[in-house]
């Protein structure tokens, strides 16, 4: 047999029906994610046919997208932003107590993002299936896993026959060379491919991240980079499983236990790429080269180094997004003043992000006037964090620290921006309108967006870095 990659395995594990040239390939989905926003849907066309949920015992629900993140009033009412939101969320409660499916509701101690507590819990794992409706499940990719992202028509059809509908897409490699020099992360590697490559240059393919700066992250780094995959026009974003996989696995609430979990190693193990196998594109990073990064337009393509300028628009839709950034051609970014800051989103929540952020904001004051709101990604992060003391060091430097929640990284839930202010987010949509109506986005790494929150403008965070480091 030829060598076969990754994805080719996996793909081959779960097709039920193979693909023809007048019907997509069907694929069975061993977990399916759900959460309150495109859900409702699907259910009531599962109520108008009568039908039940094919495998409750394989979907998992929780609620993040339109939970507010600040704690209840005096009434102990919850303060959500519409009320839309209030009905969503009850809905999904309703929808999951009728249909035997288990919810991570409010109260639960294991209630985060959607893509934070699947890790989290060990429901992510290598050599499954995994959708949800949400197009950053990509993020699951990075245990080895088929992860990626439906419409709610498709999540209907998961509930129903937990399958769904499937055309095989090409393939890629995306190989970072060489190894990231101190301060810049996961994110920064995400930005500086997406900006290579564009954000249709993944379109149609199904990507392998691999190399030694792949091999290097930890498991929240290749979360990150998986997660943004989606941003690059690619379905599927994976790293092949490996001993920072089963360590990450090991000992979860969901993982594989005594034999079972000896078994499923053995068959994880054999998961990766095998040498020779063949991909439709490859495409090589320079790590070394890659500097901390920002975003200056309004798609995630539009990133450059932190320390950079803004290039001169060459085409009408760089001129009109240069004209709603308000970012002057070949003027330094560390001039542009910022607003806001969040930190959060299924992409930068993790313990190991808050981590990070904390050490630019220890021991240092958010810039007066300047909004910072920190969000973890699940009640586990947040607890964690405040058992470390991360909740003080925000705290002090005059952050707001949140419940868990996506918060401003789509704004459903009251948090969001104000027209006409700079955000600096570490979530993964600069798109306009995302973090609020006429707010004007930066996506940056965690480390990024802390020095910027201190700076009162767009911050390179090594200094920062440097600093903490030679203190530590």
């Amino acid at each position: 047999m030829k060598p076969q990659s990754l994805f080719d395995k996996l793909w081959a594990r779960h097709v039920a029906v193979e693909e023809t040239r007048e019907s997509p390939a069907v694929l069975y989905i061993d977990l399916h994610l759900i959460h309150e926003v495109t859900s409702p849907q699907a259910f009531s066309v599962l109520d108008e046919r009568s039908l039940p949920v094919r495998r409750p015992d394989l979907t998992i629900a929780t609620l993040d997208h339109s939970t507010p993140t600040l704690p209840p009033d005096e009434n102990g009412e919850l303060p959500y932003a519409t009320p839309e939101a209030r009905r969503q969320v009850e809905t999904l409660i309703e929808n999951c107590e009728r249909h035997g499916i288990e919810l991570l509701g409010l109260g639960d101690p294991r209630r985060g993002i959607v893509h934070v507590i699947g890790p989290e819990l060990g429901l992510t794992q290598p050599g499954k299936t995994i959708v949800c409706g949400d197009s950053h499940t990509s993020t699951h990719g990075a245990f080895g896993a088929l992860a990626f992202g439906i419409g709610t028509t498709e999540v209907g059809h998961v509930l129903a026959t937990q399958c769904v509908l499937q055309r095989k897409p090409k393939s890629m490699r995306v190989v970072f060379d060489g190894a990231l020099a101190p301060g810049v992360g996961a994110k920064d590697m995400a930005l500086a491919m997406i900006a290579e490559i564009g954000a249709d240059g993944g379109q149609g393919y199904a990507v392998e991240f691999a190399g030694p700066a792949v091999e290097a992250l930890s498991m929240e780094g290749r979360m990150t980079l998986c997660n943004m995959s989606i941003e690059a026009g690619a379905r599927f974003g994976m790293v092949a499983p490996d001993e920072k996989t089963l360590a990450w696995v090991r000992g979860r609430d969901f993982a594989p236990e005594g034999d079972a979990w000896e078994r499923a190693v053995d068959d994880w193990m054999s998961l990766p790429t095998e040498e020779g196998a063949a991909f439709d594109k490859q495409v090589r990073v320079d790590a070394a080269a890659i500097r901390p990064m920002i975003t200056y337009g309004v798609s995630p393509d539009a990133a450059a180094p932190v320390d950079g300028a803004a290039p001169r628009p060459q085409t009408p839709v760089a001129r009109h997004a240069a004209d709603y950034m308000k970012f002057e051609a070949e003027k330094a970014f560390s001039a542009m003043p910022v607003d806001r800051v969040f930190i959060g989103s299924c992409t930068n929540s993790r313990l190991a992000d808050l981590r990070e952020a904390a050490a630019v904001m220890r021991g240092r004051k958010v810039k007066s006037g300047l909004t910072a709101l920190v969000a973890p990604g699940s009640e586990a992060v947040k607890r964690a964090a405040e058992e470390e003391g991360l909740d003080k060091v925000f705290l002090d430097a005059g952050a707001e620290w949140r419940e868990p929640g996506c918060s401003m990284c789509i704004a459903m839930n009251g948090d969001k921006g104000e027209p006409g202010e700079l955000v600096v987010s570490t979530s993964n949509r600069n798109f306009i309108g995302r973090q609020g109506k006429g707010v004007r986005t930066v996506l940056a790494s965690p480390a990024t967006a802390a020095a910027s929150a201190i700076e009162g403008r767009i911050a390179d965070p090594r200094p920062y870095l440097d600093a903490a480091e030679g203190s530590a």
